[in-house]
């Protein structure tokens, strides 16, 4: 086990590599290559005002004209090393894992983004955590009562639930639950869970159930349809026929072979969330990275855009990580093999 997860580490770390290089090129080489030059890039953080003198020395200061391996071994120097802030006022050295300076608030990127991941982990886990119980549990209990009243409104239910856009849903529940009955309070009103955790919970139990209402339609089918295929497999009659009471037939012999599948699109969903819930932030104003990273694509900021994807991938990688280590735990055959 200790190999192989050393094994998948040097993998996510190339993983990584391949995808600071990717999205580095994407900002800084294809604009080059499609004949735009230093100063036209440099002319998106100086505003509409400067001149031509102006824009040339803030892209020779933010070293547009360095070769573009140059650059791309500064952002690297920085990751690693640290790097020294070459433009605004002043000289500040970012220690590292130094993501760069944004080009717009001359902040450091990644201290931006630490500043707002307990808002992200917050909304993400606690919306996790709505939609497993509810998506797992009535995926089962669907299953077991195929064809009732119960399955059909909660298949209804959760096909409206994963077609319903989040920003449509939100709004919605934002008009009834916080405007008309008052019953939660401002959502942009972020309070953390160490200063009042009443205030914290009541402030993004309706994000969560929003977000969760969209994930847990789709775990409600995918459990659903992985119940029914295995309550009718062989060893589910054998464990019947043994005399093993319903209950432990259906959840450790049944529910624990449906969870494999669960569990990977679970490592998924849960990535993609803590690197930035994008349309939920939005709705709801949570200063969060997805809401971060809405402001940094619409102000052109490429190094805060550039740190959001690397903290997404980390996420995403990590989740994924985490889950294959958890196939061992759901499935013996994942373990002796």
């Amino acid at each position: 086990m200790a190999t192989y997860i050393l094994r998948r580490l040097i993998a996510a770390v190339m993983l990584l590599f391949v995808v600071s290089i990717t999205t580095f090129a994407i900002f800084f080489l294809v604009p080059r290559l499609a004949g735009m030059s230093a100063d036209d890039l440099a002319s998106r953080y100086v505003g509409k005002a400067a001149n031509a003198e102006v824009i040339h020395d803030t892209a020779i200061r933010l070293g547009f004209y360095d070769p573009i391996l140059v650059q791309y071994g500064r952002f690297v120097q920085g990751v690693f090393v640290g790097v020294e802030r070459n433009y605004g006022p002043g000289v500040e050295l970012c220690p590292a894992p130094c993501l760069g300076y944004s080009y717009i608030t001359q902040n450091p990127v990644l201290p931006d983004l630490l500043n707002r991941l307990p808002i992200t982990l917050s909304l993400a886990l606690g919306a996790a955590v709505v939609w497993v119980i509810f998506g797992v549990a009535t995926g089962v209990v669907s299953a077991l009562r195929r064809g009732s009243f119960f399955d059909r409104a909660a298949m209804g239910i959760a096909l409206a639930g994963v077609s319903l856009p989040i920003f449509f849903t939100g709004i919605i529940s934002l008009a009834i639950f916080r405007d008309q009955l008052g019953l939660v309070g401002d959502v942009a009103d972020w309070v953390a869970f160490t200063e009042d955790p009443f205030v914290w919970a009541n402030n993004l139990i309706l994000p969560w159930v929003t977000l969760a209402f969209l994930y847990a339609a789709g775990y409600a089918r995918l459990t659903r349809a992985g119940m029914l295929e295995t309550m009718s497999e062989d060893y589910i009659r054998t464990a019947r026929a043994k005399g093993l009471p319903e209950r432990v037939v259906v959840l450790k012999h049944g529910l624990r072979a449906t969870l494999t599948p669960v569990l990977t699109m679970f490592g998924l969903d849960l990535g993609l969330l803590l690197g930035g819930a994008v349309l939920t932030e939005s709705t709801f104003s949570l200063p969060g990275i997805g809401k971060y990273a809405v402001d940094a694509i619409g102000n052109n900021d490429l190094p805060q855009v550039m740190g959001v994807t690397l903290v997404a991938a980390t996420f995403i990688i990590l989740a994924n990580l985490i889950v294959d280590l958890l196939y061992a735990v759901v499935d013996p055959r994942v373990r002796l093999a």
